[in-house]
Parts: C-alpha cells; sequence; structure tokens
C-alpha cells in the first residue's frame, strides 16, 4: 500500500503553514526525502517528521539549519515565532480554547487530570507517553500543561468537579516520593471551594463505555455543553445533541457511583500513606522532612 502523508491545511494554522513549507521545499528540492534532509540537517528523522506533520513545535536552531538547506532567505525564521506560540497540536487546539472559556468543567479520568497534575508527576508522565520525544519536546509539553493550570487558582475560576479512577492513587507514577506529592496537592485542589473531587473505587467493578479512556463536559457561557473524549492517542469533541445527552448521562451515573468528596479525600490520604511507608522503607525521607 503507498504511504500518504498527512492533509495540511497552512490556512488553519502556523504550525501547518511551517510543516507545509517544509514538505513543499523537499519536493521542489528534487523529492527530497526526509531521511535525506535529515542527514543534511543533522536532526532526527523522526522528529523532523513531527514537525512537517505539525504533531511536534519546531525547536530553536532548526528554521535558521531550513533556510540555510532551502535557500529560502529566511522565510523558516520568520514563521517560527508564529508556530512557536500555538502550543497545541491542531486536534487539541479547540478544545483548549472552549476550555478556556467554559464555566463548569466536570472531568473523568483514569489517572491524576492534567489540571491537577504537579509538575514532578506531569512530567514523568509526559515522558513515557512519549519515550522517543526530546528533551525540548517533553519540555514544551509539559510547560503548556502547567500554563493551563492558572485558570483553576484565577480570581474568577470555572466550578470543577473531577472523578478520579482510583487507580489514579494507586499507580506509582515516577515513583513513591512523586505520587506522595502529588496526592498531597489532590488534597489541597479538594479543599477549594469551586472544586470537588471524587474517587470512583475498584469495588464499583465494570463503569460503562468509558473504562479506559477520559471525558471532559465543558459547559460555556451561553450554558451550551461540549464533551470531549480522550484515549490514548486520540481526542474527540461531541457536538451531536444525542451522543452530548448520552455523554452527559454518563458522567452523571458516575458521579453518583463514585465516593462522597470526604470519602474520596481519606482514601487519598490512604493512598499517600502507604506511599509514605514505601519512601520511608527506602530510607528516604519525605518530600516536606
Amino acid at each position: 500500500m503507498t504511504f500518504k502523508p498527512r492533509d495540511l491545511q497552512p490556512e488553519r494554522s502556523a504550525r501547518d503553514l511551517y510543516g507545509a513549507e517544509i514538505r513543499l521545499r523537499r519536493a521542489r528540492a528534487d523529492n527530497m526525502s526526509l531521511t535525506r534532509l535529515s542527514e543534511i540537517l543533522n536532526f532526527s528523522k523522526a522528529h523532523l517528521s513531527r514537525i512537517e506533520t505539525a504533531e511536534s513545535l519546531p525547536p530553536r536552531g532548526l528554521s535558521e539549519a531550513l533556510d540555510a538547506a532551502f535557500g529560502t532567505d529566511g522565510i523558516f525564521l520568520k514563521l517560527y515565532p508564529l508556530a512557536r506560540r500555538e502550543e497545541f497540536p491542531d486536534k487539541y487546539r479547540r478544545f483548549m480554547a472552549l476550555a478556556a472559556v467554559a464555566t463548569v468543567h466536570e472531568e473523568y479520568a483514569p489517572i491524576v487530570p492534567g489540571l491537577l497534575q504537579t509538575r514532578e508527576y506531569a512530567q514523568a508522565l509526559l515522558s513515557s507517553s512519549d519515550p522517543f520525544g526530546t528533551d525540548e519536546e517533553i519540555a514544551d509539553k509539559l510547560e503548556a500543561r502547567l500554563k493551563r493550570q492558572a485558570r483553576v487558582y484565577a480570581p474568577r475560576p470555572p466550578r470543577y468537579w473531577f472523578i478520579l479512577d482510583e487507580g489514579a492513587l494507586r499507580r506509582p507514577v515516577g515513583g513513591p516520593q512523586i505520587m506522595y506529592g502529588q496526592l498531597g496537592a489532590l488534597l489541597a485542589a479538594g479543599r477549594l471551594r469551586h472544586a470537588t473531587i471524587q474517587v470512583l473505587p475498584y469495588s464499583v467493578g465494570e463503569h460503562s463505555e468509558l473504562m479506559g479512556g477520559s471525558l471532559t463536559l465543558l459547559t460555556l457561557p451561553d450554558r451550551s455543553m461540549v464533551p470531549y473524549e480522550e484515549g490514548a492517542r486520540s481526542g474527540t469533541l461531541i457536538e451531536d445533541p444525542e451522543s452530548v445527552t448520552r455523554r452527559r448521562a454518563l458522567y452523571d451515573l458516575l458521579r453518583a457511583q463514585g465516593l462522597p468528596p470526604k470519602d474520596s479525600a481519606e482514601m487519598i490520604r490512604a493512598a499517600q500513606e502507604e506511599f509514605s511507608h514505601a519512601i520511608r522503607r527506602e530510607g528516604r525521607p519525605l518530600a516536606e522532612e
């Protein structure tokens, strides 16, 4: 089967325009392959491919090298600051724009949601989810994720409701020390007046079609609702009215199955205590000691 490269829409985003320019210049250079271009630039072919398909931000220094390789007189250098402003790939950008204005944010997740992650937890998660990413790519994603958290602590924040699978408390992402700090951050977030945290315990058993994925419900200023479903490698905004109603019902069912906030906080404390024992068994002090 012939490989078909991902379609790019230069009019849609600066990331796409940057990638389209790379593809165009390769075509004009006797259909230069990505392999050959990576050799000329002394740059990872896999990373270069992700930049061309608008999945990754171009790193510092690449634009000058591309202009030199193609003789493009500063085109890539001019596009670089525009592309760097777009922290999220296009498939997430609309969701992020809606989340930035939502008045109510409800989320179910099998891991600690990005809005509640500590820097250390987020870095461990991002590094494991993209094992072939460069340090700069991971750092870019990390800063973009942490920047989103500012709205949780803003003067006039949305109403937040988080339902976490119990596995989010038990899986030692980054190790016991990082999990100890992460669970402490969850307890602190649960004390915010505008945030509610529930745990969906293992004892519930199977729980609808959301197992393994996450669901976010965004209520917008006009009171309309937009659900966003996310799997390991893809995310989908849902706007069909019937599907929106179904996602609302699924979330309400999870809310009914979850522990009350007070009991959820007790389970989080118990899990944190287990990690504290693991840290001490390793002969290491707790973060606050």
